[in-house]
């Protein structure tokens, strides 16, 4: 809570001396904050049925409603971000749910719900939704065999920041060109000069920033768009630019903090991984798009997350096929038995 307090005081601040409207950021951590209380309940009542209640809820919404129609860009730049993000958490939920229940027929059918999720991705043509959905799938097998699950989440945080320090070197143009050029075609030239303004920015205003919700103002290849909703479609770069290094800082808290109580969890190995992983997808996600501006997003996210966090109030069983260790707790993998 005192990060998340941080993350919605500092807003306020660099809106208070450049200008700017705090009122985005403040909800999207409102919304975290509320997805991560809704589950530690839900967690703690429904700790199958509140994973699968999500999973099918992100895939209803994403099929019906396809997270907002629009203008040929904005589905492409912004909204097909929060497309792939919500069937990855989707995808995650579906297969936390199966590592959570004993049945064997209910951890079938669950597994089938996050391969239909990723099926999904791929009839929604959303290219990114099915690579991060494949990815989310193949760990969640994988992390029934993980006997420790400390390394498993530093790695998550190593993958989160290799792909960070990646959109900051396209934008820097810091890639050699064999590498850059096809990187370039992949994301876009535009969403590339978006990068690169909003790079310019940080280094004219790298503490405070130039204050939230500015950059579109500030933007001249945003403001030469007709289509453009005056966002870099880059998460880090867009809190570096408008809140400063502070605003990166605390966004960088914010995921390490998540990871740091996944790992003191006393759920199950399988479903703090499958968490981690998860959210590792997401946040690759918001590094190259548009994901983290629309609520639905955050709240998932952070529903995900206290699912993962929720204390059992009852011993769980440990699922077939994960590792036990002796004089270690089984379901806290690394962690040791209090």
């Amino acid at each position: 809570m005192t990060v998340l307090g941080a993350c919605a005081v500092w807003p306020l601040v660099t809106a208070a001396m450049h200008g700017g409207r705090p009122e985005g950021v403040l909800l999207a951590v409102l919304a975290l904050a509320a997805g991560y209380a809704a589950g530690r309940i839900t967690g703690v009542l429904l700790p199958v049925a509140a994973p699968c209640a999500g999973a099918l809820a992100g895939l209803v919404l994403t099929v019906t409603v396809r997270l907002g129609p629009g203008p040929e860009l904005a589905p492409h730049l912004g909204h097909a971000g929060a497309t792939a993000a919500v069937l990855t958490l989707s995808a995650g939920a579906a297969c936390c749910a199966a590592w959570a229940t004993p049945v064997p027929a209910q951890r079938l059918a669950l597994w089938l719900l996050a391969v239909g999720v990723t099926a999904a991705a791929a009839l929604l043509d959303s290219t990114t939704g099915v690579v991060t959905c494949c990815a989310v799938l193949w760990c969640a097998l994988t992390a029934g065999r993980v006997r420790h699950r400390g390394p498993a989440l530093a790695a998550s945080a190593v993958t989160a920041a290799l792909v960070t320090g990646l959109t900051w070197a396209v934008a820097g143009n810091a890639l050699p060109g064999k590498l850059a050029d096809p990187l370039t075609d992949r994301l876009t030239p535009h969403r590339v000069d978006l990068w690169r303004d909003a790079l310019g920015m940080v280094r004219r205003q790298g503490v405070l920033g130039v204050g939230p919700g500015r950059f579109g103002e500030l933007s001249t290849t945003a403001a030469q768009s007709t289509l453009s909703d005056g966002k870099p479609h880059s998460a880090p770069l867009q809190t570096a630019a408008e809140q400063g290094v502070v605003g990166l800082l605390l966004l960088s808290a914010v995921f390490c903090w998540v990871l740091f109580a996944l790992w003191r969890s006393q759920r199950p190995t399988p479903v703090v991984l499958t968490t981690g992983a998860t959210l590792t997808a997401l946040t690759a996600i918001a590094a190259i798009g548009n994901a983290l501006s629309f609520t639905t997003v955050s709240v998932g996210a952070g529903l995900l997350a206290g699912l993962a966090t929720a204390r059992p109030l009852a011993e769980e069983p440990a699922p077939p096929g994960a590792p036990s260790t002796s004089g270690r707790d089984p379901r806290r993998g690394d962690r040791p038995a209090a």
